[in-house]
This record gives structure tokens, sequence and C-alpha cells, in this order.
């Protein structure tokens, strides 16, 4: 980040951002910590369990595993914002489908708040973003990347 008033912000969501990951593998945990292997079957998580047993293995719905390359990071101050903000997108609306889906109170709680977090993070990262146009040229022409270029 080009912008030392920006580095603060990022360091705050991107931890954030973990502690989300966080409470999302400890609801997996307590709705899977005590499944019997007929329920288990009955659910459709035996090819996961055993690869996995009940242990949290970061996986898209689909069963794709989570890997670095579905970070979108170009080193581009405008691009990565913008990136960033998709990505809270995508993050509300998968709780927002995982609150279509559920009828328990309490992991309705944890998506709620979730879904919650994503909303303000998008708003900073648009914050973020505004910042980093407010200082281009003024005639808004992007002729440079700003984390690189000076």
């Amino acid at each position: 980040m080009p912008y030392p008033e920006l580095r603060g912000l990022l360091t705050d969501i991107g931890v954030e951002e973990l502690g989300h990951f966080e409470m999302v593998a400890a609801v997996v945990h307590q709705l899977t910590r005590d499944m019997t292997p007929e329920e288990i079957k009955k659910a459709g998580f035996d090819t996961y369990f055993v690869d996995h047993t009940a242990g949290i293995y970061p996986q898209f719905a689909s069963g794709t595993p989570w890997t670095a390359a579905t970070i979108g990071v170009k080193g581009d101050t405008i691009t990565d914002l913008t990136e960033d903000m998709g990505a809270e997108q995508k993050a509300r609306t998968t709780y927002d489908n995982i609150l279509r889906l559920s009828d328990d109170p309490d992991v309705n709680n944890v998506m709620k708040f979730l879904r919650e977090r994503e909303v303000v993070h998008f708003q900073r990262f648009g914050e973020a973003l505004g910042r980093t146009l407010d200082k281009m040229d003024q005639k808004n022409v992007y002729y440079m990347n700003p984390s690189f270029d000076k």
C-alpha cells in the first residue's frame, strides 16, 4: 500500500478476516464433532470424512480445496482494492445463502455477525479506494501504478 494512512486499515481488516475463518471453523467443528458414522453418511459427509475425519479442511462448498491462487492480487492499488471489494461482496452472498439454508439459530447468529462485518469491510475498502483516487491527477487520468511507480 503506497499510502501510509491506509496501511492500518488494511492490516485491521486482514486480521479480522483471519478471525472470520476461525469463527467459521469453530461453527463447523461444533456441528460435526459428535456425528455418528450413520449421520456422516446420511449428510453426504462420508467422502470428506474419509480424507479429513472431522478436521477443519478449508474448501469451497463444491469440495474444491481452498488455495492461495484464489486471492486476486495484481500489485496495483486500484485493482487490488476493487478486487477486495468484490471479495467482500462474494463473502456476503455466501453468508446470505447459508442463512437461506440454515434453521439453527446459533449458526444464524454467527453468520449474521459475519455478514455485517463483510458489509463494513466493503465500505472501508471503498473509502480506501476513494482516498487513493483523490491522490491521483485532478483530471482523473490514471497514468501510473501508485504502488510501484513514483
